[in-house]
């Protein structure tokens, strides 16, 4: 699935939150970050201080109902600034920010009064910047206040805001939440309220401690500094390219509401609150403050602004966050039984935490894989956002626009200076640096499965955007193009999967791993060289090599093709190109016969790979998963789906104790936990549980959905959604908290 360095190998749903929350809603609304337009015109003299404060009060108030609190477990401290490989720490992220926020620990209380973290992407890595950066404390007479001393905080992780309560003694509450302002920052409110029956008059004070890298010449990046209303931390050039990459125009910056006083000293910060806090008996008083990550020193300038705007109306900014958030969970839990939708919530934030703004060469916001695994954090892949698309057009439809202009933004031009003869490719992967700025990250040695068109029509099915259609369309005809002008060795209509003329694919084994890259199953079994699995070298009519094909036609990629190409057939017709319509869908009938007449085996009712030399069938490799991918696509004929319907709920085949495993039970390549070699992929899963629906066999397909979401470890708890899962013990394995697992679990979910 990734193309790695080469060095590296629910309780029902409030019936207030859905009403009037129709997904035209998402159409209307302006650009992200910015607040409605209801929330503009407010007066803020009428700002509903007393507003905020019922909603610190009493978290019923807020709409978010407590059915969705907690649908994954968010409490976690970071032990050094370096995260490992797998981020150990759930954490938080909203709007496309570049900076996450876990809740405390409730068993140490020198973890109160502050959010873990931040957790900062230093352009393509996670770095943890502190343990609790903004650790806030109360005093009174000069004397810092247990903030436990009237029994346990609750902490909290709700769609959209992290909070922690706290009861110091009889007589006085604290509640902290936060939540995103704009992609760039974070908004922390504290609510300090007097519930006794004396005035209190209180001090209050931030602390933070940076963490700092252990090696050199990371460790010395982050530096601390006083601000007139905070503290900023800036960071020196570094550009360790597998660990650690910023420019030395990056940083962090806390801004407060009211005047303070900050003092630093090496690594540590106090900022104070200028003047004390006078509470009348029944009084409450809200400080506000926010946290801000910005890479260059436009983007601070820009973001300056922005603060001021936000901690001129702190409430208003909260309440508009809120009321996304309610479209969101409307958007994600419609049509979902009632004992799923923690699920589809836990999807929903997952999506959203991994979401990433424009930054560095990525040009459009887009949704990473996963924010917990060290080489997913910084990049963006393409049929991961094709499936990442899908499910977020069912909260955000102008987001997943968003994340597939992404990635078109880098399409091959006819006019690129380095790869003219792949115009019309979409490249594997993008991150915030390319070659030329020093990242490793970057992939164009190959591209990815064409899901691109689906992707597009979904996103038009939710949102109605034709002018959408409009812009993609002629892309798409390019990136078809590409495949049958750069992956159709023997010119019969039959794609394989290869690699690009590229630096990287410098010999016949790496153009043959970049091709199991370019099939999204990187180490299947019929990508292995030891089953004779080899490439061949494409060249155009002068001679020019264009490329290498694996010498094999694949079942998957062929029905992919047919699909997109269905669906660029249902774009010309929206579009009105009725010619065009025409031709997509006499293209699309000529593909479809081709995968069922040729790589359809009747002896073991399968669909298989077919050899590019004789045109024989791959059977001795065993069944794949992607076997039941023609059921998805419709390509199957009526007997052929019966047969492999008979295979998908065979429990020695693919109706595992977790069903739809990669690879067979019963074939001799099945390793159930061995990446694409049995692991159950959840995306996978969806195209083999949706084909068995489209010809009509629900009742299994539900069985097995069923199963699935039930077995799957953590699913139904508040662990995160996992890479894959173990075929037989539903075990977790891989990424944690990734993103096509809980976007393709969206219309799982839902059936529709």
């Amino acid at each position: 699935m990734r193309s790695r360095p080469r060095a590296l190998t629910a309780a029902a749903l409030a019936v207030t939150l859905a009403v009037g929350l129709a997904p035209a809603a998402d159409a209307a609304r302006p650009a992200h970050g910015a607040p409605p337009a209801h929330a503009a015109r407010q007066d803020p003299a009428r700002h509903t201080t007393a507003t905020a404060d019922r909603q610190a009060a009493d978290p019923e108030a807020t709409g978010i109902r407590s059915a969705y609190a907690n649908v994954l477990d968010l409490q976690g401290v970071p032990a050094a600034a370096q995260p490992g490989e797998f981020n150990p720490v759930t954490v938080f992220a909203d709007r496309g920010a570049w900076h996450a926020y876990a809740l405390p620990s409730v068993q140490d209380p020198s973890t109160h009064g502050g959010f873990s973290g931040p957790l900062h992407i230093a352009q393509e890595y996670p770095w943890w910047l502190s343990k609790s950066f903004s650790r806030m404390r109360l005093t009174e007479a000069g004397e810092h206040l247990d903030l436990a001393g009237g029994g346990a905080p609750r902490f909290t992780s709700l769609p959209g805001a992290l909070r922690q309560t706290y009861r110091l003694d009889d007589g006085l509450r604290l509640t902290l939440e936060l939540r995103f302002a704009t992609e760039r920052t974070a908004l922390v409110r504290a609510r300090v309220h007097n519930t006794g029956r004396a005035p209190r008059t209180l001090g209050a004070d931030w602390t933070g401690t940076l963490l700092r890298p252990e090696a050199a010449p990371q460790r010395d990046a982050p530096a601390l500094s006083a601000t007139a209303r905070g503290v900023a931390v800036g960071f020196a050039r570094v550009r360790e390219k597998w660990d650690y990459l910023t420019d030395g125009t990056e940083r962090f910056e806390v801004t407060h509401r009211e005047p303070v006083r900050t003092t630093v000293e090496g690594d540590t910060y106090r900022s104070e609150l200028a003047a004390p806090l006078t509470l009348a008996p029944g009084a409450a008083r809200s400080l506000d403050w926010t946290e801000s990550y910005t890479f260059t020193a436009a983007e601070r300038a820009s973001e300056a602004s922005s603060v001021r705007r936000v901690l001129a109306h702190p409430a208003a900014n909260a309440l508009a966050g809120e009321a996304r958030w309610r479209r969101y969970v409307a958007g994600v839990t419609r049509g979902v039984p009632a004992d799923r939708r923690r699920l589809a919530v836990k999807s929903l934030e997952t999506l959203v935490t991994n979401w990433r703004s424009a930054a560095g060469r990525i040009r459009h916001d887009a949704i990473s894989p996963s924010l917990s695994y060290k080489w997913f954090t910084g990049g963006i892949w393409a049929w991961d956002t094709w499936k990442q698309a899908v499910g977020t057009a069912r909260f955000d439809p102008r987001l997943a626009q968003s994340q597939i202009r992404a990635m078109f933004d880098h399409q091959i031009r006819p006019t690129s200076a380095t790869r003219p003869q792949d115009a019309g490719m979409i490249p594997d992967a993008v991150f915030f640096n390319d070659q030329a700025d020093g990242g490793g990250n970057w992939n164009e040695r190959n591209s990815k499965p064409p899901l691109a068109a689906w992707a597009v029509w979904e996103v038009y099915r939710r949102g109605g955007d034709r002018a959408f259609l409009r812009e993609m369309y002629p892309k798409l005809a390019a990136y078809q193009a590409w495949w049958y002008r750069n992956r159709d060795h023997d010119r019969d209509g039959l794609a394989e999967y290869g690699a690009t003329v590229d630096p990287a694919n410098d010999s016949t084994e790496q153009r043959r791993l970049a091709a199991a890259w370019e099939s999204g199953m990187d180490n299947a079994p019929r990508f292995d060289a030891g089953l004779g699995t080899s490439v061949v070298t494409n060249r155009d009519a002068s001679g020019t090599v264009t490329g290498y094909s694996l010498t094999q036609e694949s079942v998957d990629l062929n029905a992919y093709l047919a699909a997109d190409q269905d669906h660029l057939a249902d774009i010309a017709r929206a579009t009105g190109d009725r010619a065009g319509e025409r031709r997509w869908r006499a293209r699309a009938e000529a593909t479809h016969r081709a995968v069922r007449e040729r790589m359809y085996d009747p002896g073991d009712g399968w669909f298989h790979d077919i050899a590019l030399d004789s045109g024989k069938r791959l059977t001795a490799r065993g069944r794949g998963i992607e076997g039941a991918i023609p059921l998805w696509t419709g390509t199957a004929s009526r007997p052929q789906a019966a047969a492999v319907r008979d295979r998908l709920t065979d429990p020695r085949e693919f109706a595992t104790p977790v069903p739809f495993p990669t690879v067979a039970r019963s074939s001799p390549y099945f390793a159930p936990q061995r990446y694409w070699r049995g692991p159950v992929w959840l995306d996978q899963a969806y195209f083999a549980q949706a084909g068995l629906r489209r010809y009509g066999y629900a009742a299994q397909s539900r069985t097995l959905t069923d199963r699935l979401l039930t077995a799957a470890h953590g699913l139904s708890a508040r662990s995160p959604v996992m890479e894959n899962y173990d075929p037989l013990t539903g075990a977790p394995l891989n990424s944690p908290n990734f993103s096509w697992s809980a976007a393709v679990l969206l219309p799982m979910l839902s059936q529709r």
